[in-house]
């Protein structure tokens, strides 16, 4: 029910969970609400393997918690496309849960190789958003 009030409020949203485990979908959920958290990335291929569209800038999408609640409305700001190994620390530092580029790494590299598999030069689409709506 709160999905279908969701998706009417803001027409064309996707919905999407941050994180691939309940407990770091709540920790970035957090992070967003308290405004820290406003650069995320995945694979592009991870995208394409669950069968879900890129981020497209004006697009208002919703942010679930772990069990497909509606929790944030967010708009995309910015989608770039870079090379893993092209990420920043600016871009690191806006995502909110890293200390540095070299925590990033280790922490992406191990995500990357659970979901879609790490490899060099794999194409990261790095989205920028802003934080519409608690829904919470």
């Amino acid at each position: 029910m709160l999905m279908i009030v969701a998706l009417k409020r803001y027409p064309g949203a996707q919905a999407f969970r941050f994180g691939d485990d309940a407990e770091l979908n709540a920790e970035i959920l957090s992070l967003v609400r308290a405004g820290k958290k406003t650069v995320t990335c995945d694979a592009v291929e991870a995208f394409v393997t669950r069968g879900e569209d890129l981020p497209v800038p004006g697009r208002i999408d919703i942010a679930c918690d772990w069990d497909w609640r509606p929790a944030c409305a967010v708009e995309t700001v910015t989608l770039e496309r870079r090379a893993f190994e092209e990420m920043d620390e600016v871009l690191v530092a806006d995502q909110g849960e890293f200390s540095d580029l070299e925590e990033w790494r280790q922490g992406y590299r191990a995500y990357l190789e659970r979901s879609v598999g790490f490899r060099p030069g794999i194409e990261m689409a790095v989205e920028r958003f802003r934080l519409v709506e608690d829904l919470g």
